[in-house]
């Protein structure tokens, strides 16, 4: 697997992202249309020009929280994660537009092997997204639910 198990993730240890993405209108209008968000911050041009302070669209926040995680997943959890338990203390300090390229940063804040399961632990992570100008545009605190190396290794034998 790509992902790391409970075993290999240490308390402190930080992760730079090698994945950038831009983000681009039509994530922004796509995923909004999908998740039936009307919202004309996200989708109406020029009420945000004519009715917001930012002057153009926000990036949908959904989108963005997706985003962050869904770039950590491959260098963290992929294929080692039995579920997300909860994603806690999303925050967005800064918006995010059309045309911003993002980087991700993950820390492991803390980990405990499970109670009910010998087999498993959860690890918690905090997330952060930064645009091109290093500002950080969103942050949260992902609880996962990860295998064990050795009880994964024995299931397969």
């Amino acid at each position: 697997m790509a992902g790391r198990w409970f075993d290999d993730f240490e308390v402190g240890q930080v992760f730079e992202h090698p994945i950038r993405r831009t983000v681009t209108e039509s994530d922004n209008i796509l995923f909004s249309c999908m998740t039936h968000n009307p919202q004309p911050l996200h989708i109406d041009f020029e009420f945000c020009k004519t009715e917001t302070e930012f002057g153009q669209p926000l990036m949908n926040s959904l989108f963005t929280l997706g985003l962050m995680i869904g770039i950590s997943v491959n260098d963290l959890t992929v294929g080692t994660t039995i579920a997300n338990l909860g994603m806690t203390d999303v925050k967005f300090p800064h918006p995010l537009f059309h045309g911003d390229t993002v980087h991700v940063t993950t820390e492991v804040k803390n980990k405990r092997e499970s109670r009910s399961r010998p087999d498993a632990g959860i690890v918690e992570f905090e997330h952060k997204t930064f645009n091109q100008n290093d500002v950080l545009v969103a942050v949260c605190q992902r609880q996962a639910y990860l295998w064990k190396r050795a009880a994964k290794a024995k299931a397969a034998t």
